[in-house]
């Protein structure tokens, strides 16, 4: 199957028509403790996430707290998502250019952002888009995986996937596309058994296995 800009254009709109407008999974009450979440997040389900940030946030929600908290004791919070030490050692470092550099507050820019401690860019890009409604599309696992399967961006590094992405997509719809991609992906395009008997692409997916080839 060749897959032309009208085909690109098709595959959009129904998720646009599926899915809608969709809100990060995370829970969060400040850009605080997004930007930890996200972090948290990586190679680690946002259910998980949610537990232990519910265990966490009520008490170190600023990076001035977690600072106070320390090391090993923000390890022992964050101990079930996984990687803990990098992660732990990674935020506290960001608490500390946070308090030094921006009065405690999270950086606006996304070149600011990549500078910091353990954010690369698909945290950065998360950030950007929910916080300050600035376009853009994070890859993450599933938007690479579902990307590539329906060939909208199809590339052998995130990055690439991410610039595939941008000139597939209508700028207004980046930030919103991030959502239905990672969301097609959880529920629909699973990494080792996509449901494509039950996908409302698979008509226009050149790896569905029941649809138009």
């Amino acid at each position: 199957m060749v897959m032309t800009k009208k085909k690109k254009a098709a595959i959009l709109q129904r998720f646009q028509d599926t899915y809608g407008i969709l809100k990060p999974a995370l829970h969060y009450a400040s850009d605080f403790e997004l930007l930890v979440a996200v972090v948290l997040s990586a190679q680690c389900t946002d259910e998980r996430v949610n537990i232990v940030t519910a265990g966490l946030f009520p008490e170190y929600n600023s990076p001035e707290k977690m600072l106070r908290l320390g090391l090993q004791g923000l390890e022992e919070k964050i101990r079930t998502c996984g990687l803990y030490h990098g992660k732990a050692k990674n935020l506290m470092a960001t608490c500390a250019v946070l308090c030094e550099n921006y009065k405690g507050e999270v950086p606006r820019t996304f070149d600011e952002l990549v500078k910091l401690p353990g954010v690369g860019r698909k945290t950065a890009n998360v950030l950007v888009s929910v916080l300050f409604d600035t376009p853009a599309i994070a890859v993450d696992t599933h938007v690479f995986r579902v990307s590539n399967r329906l060939q909208l961006a199809v590339g052998t590094t995130p990055e690439a996937v991410e610039k595939g992405l941008q000139a597939a997509i209508p700028v207004k719809w980046w930030s919103r596309a991030h959502h239905w991609l990672i969301w097609h992906g959880r529920r629909i395009c699973k990494a080792r058994k996509p449901l494509c008997a039950e996908c409302f692409q698979n008509d226009l997916c050149p790896s569905s296995t029941v649809g138009n080839k």
